[in-house]
């Protein structure tokens, strides 16, 4: 088990957002954390990453107190992909990515061949090999997050955290994303990511958990969780089944 969290209340000072949270996760599976908007997974997220204190309960990191775990020893462990992320600095993406593998030496150490090799890596597993050159800055939002999850992966984490990986890509990056999140589960790495699709929970989910103003309704397995009677409860929204077993997909019901 590498991240878990006990009866974890979470927010921000004065103000909070959920409590009586119990999450675990582990090696070679992936946690879809689904829900409607306002509902607490961003915060939720940003207080498993250590951003934000728990307002009570706890975090724990390969057994450890998240707390008291340095940082350079959680980015080592953690890759996380933020849901926007803007950029100051025109950075090329190549740089951008590079900065990924800081989390094993430091910010102003020379970076080393292997460094490169792995960043690299990263970069062409997205098919970001032609913007390796252009400014940061000046790519579009979907490519922006494809850079993000490269650099993620190029720290080599043995978790990846992704806040909504798919919500500003194409229908064809949607896929490719989908497809890694599948391919890092089964190299033995652990992926948490929130998303409001449901289908995509489904199609790539080990484990679903599902929030609504900062409480957990239900977690378990993906095809147990995502089902018509448990989103319509969720999204308080009448939900249609179009398919069936294993191409099973639900839409919003607005016949």
């Amino acid at each position: 088990m590498i991240l878990q969290a006990r009866q974890l209340a979470f927010g921000y000072p004065g103000r909070e957002v959920g409590r009586d949270v119990d999450l675990a996760l582990t090696p070679g599976r992936a946690l879809a954390l689904l829900g409607p908007n306002g509902g607490g997974k961003t915060t939720l997220l940003k207080t498993l990453l250590g951003l934000l204190p728990p307002l009570g309960g706890e975090v724990l990191l390969d057994g450890r107190p998240l707390g008291s775990t340095p940082v350079r020893d959680r980015a080592r462990l953690i890759g996380y992909v933020p849901q926007v992320h803007l950029g100051t600095f025109a950075f090329s993406v190549a740089d951008v990515v590079l900065m990924g593998r800081t989390a094993h030496h430091g910010p102003f150490t020379q970076p080393s061949a292997r460094d490169r090799e792995v960043a690299a890596g990263a970069i062409d597993r997205f098919g970001l090999t032609g913007l390796a050159e252009r400014p940061y800055t000046m790519i579009s939002g979907g490519e922006r997050q494809l850079v993000l999850i490269a650099r993620a992966l190029a720290q080599e984490p043995r978790l990846v955290v992704l806040d909504e990986p798919t919500a500003s890509l194409d229908f064809g990056n949607q896929g490719r994303v989908l497809g890694e999140i599948r391919s890092l589960t089964r190299a033995g790495l652990a992926v948490l990511f929130t998303t409001h699709d449901p289908n995509h929970a489904l199609r790539v989910a080990d484990e679903v958990a599902t929030l609504r103003a900062g409480r957990l309704l239900a977690h378990g397995p993906a095809a147990e969780v995502v089902t018509r009677a448990h989103l319509e409860n969720l999204y308080d929204a009448p939900v249609r089944e179009v398919g069936s077993a294993p191409n099973l997909a639900f839409v919003p019901d607005h016949s």
